[in-house]
């Protein structure tokens, strides 16, 4: 189970062969079912924990009830198995009850309803400071000037407005009746299309409606008359999220950042910065477009990190002191 198998947990050199009923299972899964060859390996880990645990308890597996499974899932976790493992296993286990029930060997399945304990939530990646400036200077490995002209108004508007990648794309050269989306450079403001179809309006800073201004001027190199797309191909269509994905991700390399950069990464670093800088929380929600102010709390565990590593650098007390000889 994602390289931490359960026989590998549990320490076991050899593991009893799986019964009659458990190998058919399995071999439903790889002919069947075709599942890939290493979900099969940790499904067999899987039910082989299962048996095992099942015979040290001298229980038959077709009677095993809900509070077995219970106990058996929480002795995973002793063994310490993650969330994501623990989550395989049940899947594996609610398969084979599944499984024979279909073939009237069990009469109910004792899996159903359990849940794995939940995985944490990863905080969301996101550039410090320097490194989003860095990636806003660097200039773009082109050496076309139009490209790099539509690349570098590409990286300011989504670090500067935290747009997602789709509001991107969808924003229009200007404002009609069809557009999605489209920035008045004269108010300094970008209205977009959000989530939900829900439409917000976000300030534009002085760098991202420089750097557009730049973009609009060599713009019709590439765009035809009638093409309402404020960003477009070489070939003149509108841009595509994967292709501004590409990009970017080309331009973060050129910059030498230790990681790959990705739209939403700007998004994140724009809301990570903004709130360390204004610690107005609602604030932030609103210039996201967040339905609920709980997506846009999980920022402020960004923001305290920052300020964690702040404290261990600066502070005296922080410091670790050396052992005496």
């Amino acid at each position: 189970m994602a390289q931490t198998q359960v026989s590998q947990a549990d320490a076991q050199a050899e593991r009893a062969p799986l019964g009659p009923g458990v190998l058919q299972f399995i071999e439903h899964l790889r002919v069947a079912r075709r599942l890939a060859p290493r979900t099969v390996a940790m499904y067999t880990d899987a039910l082989h924990w299962l048996q095992a645990s099942a015979a040290e308890e001298g229980i038959a597996l077709d009677q095993a009830q809900a509070y077995h499974i219970r106990r058996w899932m929480a002795q995973l976790r002793e063994r310490g198995l993650g969330p994501r493992s623990i989550a395989i296993a049940l899947a594996a286990w609610r398969g084979l009850y599944r499984h024979w029930g279909r073939e009237l060997k069990v009469t109910h399945n004792p899996v159903d309803g359990l849940r794995p304990p939940k995985a944490p939530k990863p905080l969301p990646k996101a550039l410090s400071v320097d490194q989003a400036m860095a990636l806003a200077d660097q200039p773009v490995p082109t050496e076309n000037p139009v490209l790099a002209a539509r690349d570098h108004a590409i990286v300011e508007l989504l670090y500067g407005c935290g747009l997602r990648v789709g509001e991107l794309v969808g924003l229009d050269a200007s404002p009609g009746p069809h557009a999605a989306g489209w920035i008045d450079a004269a108010e300094g403001t970008a209205h977009v299309l959000g989530k939900g179809s829900k439409r917000r309006s976000v300030p534009v800073g002085g760098a991202a409606l420089k750097a557009l201004a730049a973009w609009l001027a060599l713009r019709g190199e590439m765009a035809a008359a009638d093409e309402p797309a404020l960003f477009v191909t070489r070939t003149g269509t509108r841009l595509s999220s994967s292709q501004v994905r590409t990009r970017l991700a080309a331009i973060g390399q050129a910059a030498g950042l230790p990681t790959g950069v990705h739209p939403h990464m700007l998004r994140h670093s724009y809301a990570s910065h903004l709130l360390q800088s204004s610690g107005d929380l609602r604030g932030v929600q609103e210039l996201l477009g967040h339905a609920s102010i709980s997506t846009t709390q999980i920022y402020t565990k960004l923001d305290f990190q920052h300020l964690a590593k702040v404290y261990d650098a600066a502070h005296p007390r922080a410091k670790k002191k050396k052992e005496p000889s």
